[in-house]
């Protein structure tokens, strides 16, 4: 692969875009529970990613939903339920993620376990 200080900077566009949709502290880990889970619901998603507040939970989907990433299904029923899954450009983009977490595996550092690092 090339030096990234060799590649044009036009080339860089679409890597751009790709991290403008995936980037961040959030959207990754939202997305990697629903690829393990499938269907899931917004509390379950709370759940699933320690650490992430309501808020920024509701705004993450947003930004994934309103790129195509993540279905949002809302049923008309008391209480309200809404889940989330991924949509055919969503799972196109799990290649990376699996390529990402094939790395954490092989380059986490000796002193840290896994669980350190959430």
């Amino acid at each position: 692969m090339d030096n990234p200080s060799t590649i044009p900077v036009e080339t860089l566009t679409p890597f751009d875009y790709t991290l403008s949709i995936i980037g961040g502290k959030w959207k990754m880990k939202i997305m990697y529970q629903l690829a393990f889970h499938g269907v899931t619901r917004y509390g379950e998603l709370k759940r699933r990613v320690p650490g992430i507040t309501y808020k920024v939970l509701t705004s993450q989907l947003n930004d994934l939903e309103r790129e195509g990433v993540i279905n949002r299904v809302e049923y008309d029923q008391t209480p309200p339920k809404v889940e989330y899954s991924l949509t055919p450009r969503g799972k196109s983009l799990m290649p990376i993620l699996e390529e990402i977490c094939k790395w954490g595996v092989h380059n986490v550092p000796e002193t840290q376990t896994l669980h350190e690092l959430q």
